[in-house]
Protein backbone atom coordinates (compact mmCIF):
# COMPACT_ATOMS: atom_id res chain seq x y z
CA UNK A 1 0.00 0.00 0.00
CA UNK A 2 2.76 2.50 0.65
CA UNK A 3 4.91 2.08 -2.19
CA UNK A 4 0.97 2.33 -4.59
CA UNK A 5 0.95 5.93 -2.56
CA UNK A 6 4.20 6.88 -3.46
CA UNK A 7 3.85 5.99 -6.90
CA UNK A 8 1.08 8.68 -6.70
CA UNK A 9 3.91 10.95 -5.38
CA UNK A 10 5.62 10.51 -8.17
CA UNK A 11 2.83 11.35 -10.89
CA UNK A 12 2.16 14.67 -8.64
CA UNK A 13 6.23 15.35 -8.95
CA UNK A 14 6.48 15.13 -12.35
CA UNK A 15 2.80 17.19 -13.02
CA UNK A 16 4.51 19.76 -10.71
CA UNK A 17 7.52 19.83 -12.78
CA UNK A 18 6.10 20.16 -16.04
CA UNK A 19 3.84 22.77 -15.17
CA UNK A 20 7.23 24.56 -13.94
CA UNK A 21 8.55 23.55 -18.27
CA UNK A 22 5.07 25.48 -19.09
CA UNK A 23 4.60 28.07 -17.09
CA UNK A 24 0.87 29.10 -15.78
CA UNK A 25 -0.36 32.03 -13.90
CA UNK A 26 -3.18 30.05 -12.04
CA UNK A 27 -0.11 27.53 -9.93
CA UNK A 28 -0.70 29.77 -7.08
CA UNK A 29 -4.53 28.54 -6.29
CA UNK A 30 -2.78 24.89 -6.18
CA UNK A 31 -0.47 25.64 -3.88
CA UNK A 32 -2.71 27.31 -2.06
CA UNK A 33 -4.64 24.66 -1.81
CA UNK A 34 -1.71 22.33 -1.07
CA UNK A 35 -0.88 24.58 1.97
CA UNK A 36 -4.04 24.62 3.64
CA UNK A 37 -3.98 20.45 2.97
CA UNK A 38 -0.90 20.29 4.90
CA UNK A 39 -1.39 22.57 7.45
CA UNK A 40 -4.90 20.75 7.53
CA UNK A 41 -2.65 17.15 8.19
CA UNK A 42 -0.27 18.31 10.64
CA UNK A 43 -3.45 19.86 12.97
CA UNK A 44 -5.76 17.25 13.06
CA UNK A 45 -4.05 14.16 12.27
CA UNK A 46 0.25 13.63 12.61
CA UNK A 47 0.22 16.07 15.91
CA UNK A 48 -2.72 14.47 17.62
CA UNK A 49 -1.72 10.98 16.25
CA UNK A 50 2.03 10.98 17.59
CA UNK A 51 0.61 11.95 20.85
CA UNK A 52 -1.67 9.19 21.09
CA UNK A 53 1.37 6.73 19.80
CA UNK A 54 3.71 7.41 23.25
CA UNK A 55 3.05 9.25 26.54
CA UNK A 56 7.27 9.46 26.64
CA UNK A 57 8.11 13.43 28.12
CA UNK A 58 11.26 14.85 28.24
CA UNK A 59 11.81 17.74 30.99
CA UNK A 60 8.18 17.28 31.33
CA UNK A 61 7.59 18.17 27.68
CA UNK A 62 5.83 15.48 24.83
CA UNK A 63 8.34 13.75 23.05
CA UNK A 64 7.06 14.05 19.80
CA UNK A 65 6.25 18.02 20.34
CA UNK A 66 10.12 17.80 20.61
CA UNK A 67 10.52 16.02 17.57
CA UNK A 68 7.97 18.19 15.44
CA UNK A 69 10.62 21.37 17.05
CA UNK A 70 13.56 19.68 15.57
CA UNK A 71 11.56 18.81 12.02
CA UNK A 72 11.11 22.75 11.72
CA UNK A 73 14.29 23.79 12.42
CA UNK A 74 16.16 20.80 11.25
CA UNK A 75 14.81 21.57 7.64
CA UNK A 76 15.26 25.79 8.59
CA UNK A 77 19.09 25.32 8.74
CA UNK A 78 19.09 23.23 5.99
CA UNK A 79 17.45 24.94 3.71
CA UNK A 80 19.57 28.32 4.53
CA UNK A 81 23.05 26.11 4.70
CA UNK A 82 22.08 24.74 1.11
CA UNK A 83 20.57 28.43 0.04
CA UNK A 84 17.22 27.11 -1.04
CA UNK A 85 15.32 29.53 0.08
CA UNK A 86 17.11 33.16 0.16
CA UNK A 87 14.18 35.76 -0.40
CA UNK A 88 10.54 35.56 -2.10
CA UNK A 89 10.98 38.73 -3.65
CA UNK A 90 8.52 37.65 -6.76
CA UNK A 91 7.11 34.31 -7.88
CA UNK A 92 9.65 31.40 -7.30
CA UNK A 93 12.26 34.11 -7.09
CA UNK A 94 14.59 32.13 -4.57
CA UNK A 95 15.77 30.01 -7.33
CA UNK A 96 16.51 33.06 -9.64
CA UNK A 97 19.81 34.44 -8.45
CA UNK A 98 21.88 31.38 -7.69
CA UNK A 99 24.28 30.29 -10.32
CA UNK A 100 24.15 26.83 -12.14
CA UNK A 101 26.35 24.95 -9.34
CA UNK A 102 24.03 26.28 -6.77
CA UNK A 103 21.01 25.05 -8.29
CA UNK A 104 21.98 21.82 -8.60
CA UNK A 105 22.95 21.70 -5.32
CA UNK A 106 19.29 22.94 -4.39
CA UNK A 107 17.60 19.99 -6.79
CA UNK A 108 19.86 17.70 -5.48
CA UNK A 109 18.40 18.42 -1.61
CA UNK A 110 15.06 18.47 -2.74
CA UNK A 111 15.56 14.74 -4.49
CA UNK A 112 17.08 13.86 -0.58
CA UNK A 113 14.16 15.34 0.81
CA UNK A 114 11.75 13.63 -1.63
CA UNK A 115 13.27 10.56 -0.47
CA UNK A 116 12.58 10.91 2.96
CA UNK A 117 9.07 11.53 2.16
CA UNK A 118 8.74 7.97 0.68
CA UNK A 119 10.19 6.39 4.03
CA UNK A 120 7.95 9.06 5.65
CA UNK A 121 4.88 7.22 4.02
CA UNK A 122 6.23 3.95 4.75
CA UNK A 123 6.80 4.40 8.26
CA UNK A 124 3.05 6.11 8.43
CA UNK A 125 1.85 2.96 7.36
CA UNK A 126 2.95 1.23 9.95
CA UNK A 127 1.84 2.90 12.22
CA UNK A 128 -1.74 2.69 11.15
CA UNK A 129 -3.44 2.41 7.97
CA UNK A 130 -5.19 5.91 8.73
CA UNK A 131 -2.36 7.95 9.87
CA UNK A 132 -0.47 6.44 6.78
CA UNK A 133 -3.25 7.45 4.30
CA UNK A 134 -2.90 11.02 5.62
CA UNK A 135 0.86 11.27 5.77
CA UNK A 136 0.74 10.28 2.10
CA UNK A 137 -1.76 12.59 1.29
CA UNK A 138 0.47 15.57 2.84
CA UNK A 139 3.63 14.38 1.14
CA UNK A 140 1.86 14.50 -2.24
CA UNK A 141 0.20 17.71 -1.53
CA UNK A 142 3.72 19.01 -1.49
CA UNK A 143 5.15 17.14 -4.25
CA UNK A 144 3.59 19.48 -6.61
CA UNK A 145 5.70 21.97 -5.40
CA UNK A 146 8.56 19.99 -4.82
CA UNK A 147 8.83 18.96 -8.67
CA UNK A 148 8.01 22.60 -9.48
CA UNK A 149 11.16 23.84 -7.47
CA UNK A 150 13.35 21.27 -8.75
CA UNK A 151 13.09 22.08 -12.27
CA UNK A 152 13.53 25.92 -11.24
CA UNK A 153 16.61 25.11 -9.49
CA UNK A 154 18.03 22.94 -11.66
CA UNK A 155 18.02 24.94 -14.57
CA UNK A 156 19.62 27.80 -13.77
CA UNK A 157 21.91 29.15 -16.19
CA UNK A 158 21.58 25.43 -17.80
CA UNK A 159 19.92 23.76 -20.76
CA UNK A 160 16.59 21.94 -20.13
CA UNK A 161 18.33 18.12 -19.60
CA UNK A 162 20.09 18.82 -15.95
CA UNK A 163 16.83 19.56 -15.06
CA UNK A 164 14.72 16.97 -16.62
CA UNK A 165 16.81 14.45 -15.21
CA UNK A 166 16.87 16.06 -11.52
CA UNK A 167 12.79 16.07 -11.87
CA UNK A 168 12.93 11.95 -13.00
CA UNK A 169 15.11 11.73 -9.93
CA UNK A 170 12.68 13.75 -7.56
CA UNK A 171 10.07 11.84 -8.64
CA UNK A 172 11.31 8.22 -8.50
CA UNK A 173 12.86 9.20 -4.98
CA UNK A 174 9.40 8.87 -2.83
CA UNK A 175 9.05 4.92 -4.24
CA UNK A 176 12.36 3.95 -3.46
CA UNK A 177 12.12 5.77 0.61
CA UNK A 178 8.84 3.63 0.61
CA UNK A 179 10.46 0.32 -0.83
CA UNK A 180 13.07 0.59 2.20
CA UNK A 181 10.60 0.70 4.71
CA UNK A 182 9.37 -2.81 3.83
CA UNK A 183 12.33 -4.32 5.25
CA UNK A 184 12.72 -2.68 8.59
CA UNK A 185 10.07 -2.54 11.29
CA UNK A 186 10.01 0.48 13.37
CA UNK A 187 9.26 0.56 16.87
CA UNK A 188 6.15 2.49 18.35
CA UNK A 189 8.43 4.13 20.49
CA UNK A 190 9.88 5.28 17.42
CA UNK A 191 6.84 6.04 15.84
CA UNK A 192 5.67 8.80 17.60
CA UNK A 193 8.26 11.33 18.02
CA UNK A 194 8.82 10.21 14.09
CA UNK A 195 5.52 11.41 13.22
CA UNK A 196 6.09 14.77 15.38
CA UNK A 197 9.15 15.37 13.67
CA UNK A 198 7.68 14.85 9.93
CA UNK A 199 4.99 17.34 10.93
CA UNK A 200 7.44 19.91 12.03
CA UNK A 201 8.85 19.58 8.69
CA UNK A 202 5.67 19.70 7.11
CA UNK A 203 4.42 22.93 8.67
CA UNK A 204 7.71 24.48 7.77
CA UNK A 205 7.35 23.51 4.11
CA UNK A 206 3.52 25.19 4.37
CA UNK A 207 4.62 28.37 6.29
CA UNK A 208 7.87 29.51 5.02
CA UNK A 209 7.39 27.63 1.07
CA UNK A 210 4.42 26.77 -0.13
CA UNK A 211 2.35 29.29 1.30
CA UNK A 212 4.69 32.44 0.46
CA UNK A 213 4.73 31.77 -3.13
CA UNK A 214 1.16 31.12 -3.58
CA UNK A 215 0.56 34.84 -2.45
CA UNK A 216 3.71 36.30 -2.97
CA UNK A 217 2.58 38.25 -5.93
CA UNK A 218 -1.07 36.99 -5.60
CA UNK A 219 -2.67 38.12 -2.72
CA UNK A 220 -5.94 37.30 -3.82
CA UNK A 221 -9.10 36.44 -1.90
CA UNK A 222 -9.41 33.13 -4.36
CA UNK A 223 -5.85 32.52 -3.13
CA UNK A 224 -6.52 32.34 0.65
CA UNK A 225 -9.72 30.93 0.08
CA UNK A 226 -8.11 28.00 -1.60
CA UNK A 227 -6.05 27.35 1.43
CA UNK A 228 -8.96 27.67 4.47
CA UNK A 229 -10.82 24.83 1.49
CA UNK A 230 -7.39 22.72 2.02
CA UNK A 231 -7.71 22.97 5.93
CA UNK A 232 -11.70 22.44 6.07
CA UNK A 233 -11.27 19.48 4.32
CA UNK A 234 -8.86 17.48 6.00
CA UNK A 235 -10.88 18.76 9.27
CA UNK A 236 -13.46 17.17 7.43
CA UNK A 237 -11.91 13.98 6.31
CA UNK A 238 -10.78 13.14 9.54
CA UNK A 239 -14.08 13.90 11.68
CA UNK A 240 -16.08 11.74 9.52
CA UNK A 241 -13.30 9.12 9.88
CA UNK A 242 -13.73 9.10 13.12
Amino acid sequence: MAVLWALAAFLMTLIGGLVAMRVRDRRHLVLGLAGGLILGVVAFDLVPGSLDITSSTVLGVPSPMLAFAAGFLLLHIVEQAAAIHRAHEGEYAPHRHAHGRTGLLAASALVGHSFIDGLSIGLGFQSGAETGAFVALAVIAHDFADGFNTVTAASLGRSGRPALVMLLLDAVAPIFGALATLLVDVPEGVLGPYLGFFAGVLLYLAAAEILPEAHSQHPRVLTLCCTLAGVLAVMLIVGTAE
